[in-house]
């Protein structure tokens, strides 16, 4: 809690934890083993420094959905430390990720964990916002590739007040197609009412929804919510 007024200005909680543990997983771990790498990053979590990714717990959850979504090109929006994208490149192993940051230094841990993992041909880092009126998703179009339902998976996990105004925006461009799958974490923890709300309005029209009940990361108190939501189309 202290850090987050560090954390919301530049995506880091500033006590140099999210570089510390790029450095962990360089020195514990072989390169090119993902499972390591990722339990590295749990550990470092647990028994050094609390990390804002998604956590062991609730990543068996995006695991799962990854595996239902058979996603061929996944969007992430918020790469934090590159933990997420990494579990998606683990269960997705022939899948494009492209992962939206706003933090240039979250960027630069998150490649470093990536190369180390053996998972950097796979994984690309975009730094912007979807927000930035249209900048960022007119280089994912221009410079990826991104078209009329491209995206198989969307991951959100970024500014809590974004997710139902960035996925408007990538609706409207069309990029999402029938039976593409939306996840996104801490829906109840720190919250996203409004988005929680759009998808419940349209549930069965637009879309299908699970709520799933889950945990904050790396803790067993602090209950929070996980979404998964199939797209219908429309």
């Amino acid at each position: 809690m202290l850090g987050m007024p560090s954390f919301l200005k530049t995506g880091q909680i500033g006590d140099g934890r999210e570089a510390a543990c790029a450095a962990h997983v360089e020195n514990a771990v072989p390169p090119g083993d993902i499972d390591a790498a990722l339990a590295a990053i749990d550990r470092f979590a647990r028994d050094q420094a609390m990390l804002v990714n998604i956590g062991d717990e609730k990543g068996e959850l995006l695991d799962a959905a990854v595996h239902r979504a058979k996603p061929a090109i996944v969007l992430e929006l918020g790469t934090y430390c590159g933990y997420s994208a990494l579990r998606i490149a683990r269960a997705a192993p022939a899948a494009r990720v492209y992962s939206v940051e706003f933090s240039p230094a979250n960027a630069e841990v998150a490649r470093r964990i990536w190369t180390h993992a053996g998972v950097a041909d796979r994984i690309t880092c975009v730094v912007g916002t979807i927000g930035d009126g249209g900048r960022t998703l007119d280089a994912l179009s221009r410079d990826h590739g991104f078209g009329d339902g491209a995206v198989d998976l969307l991951f959100i996990d970024h500014d809590k007040n974004a997710y139902l105004s960035d996925l408007r925006s990538i609706i409207a461009r069309g990029w999402l197609h029938p039976g593409s799958i939306v996840v996104a974490d801490n829906v109840r923890v720190p919250g996203a009412p409004g988005y929680r709300r759009f998808l419940r309005e349209q549930e069965g029209r637009s879309w299908r929804t699970v709520e799933h009940k889950t945990h904050v990361e790396y803790q067993s108190l602090l209950p929070d919510l996980v979404l998964e939501s199939e797209y219908l189309g429309g």
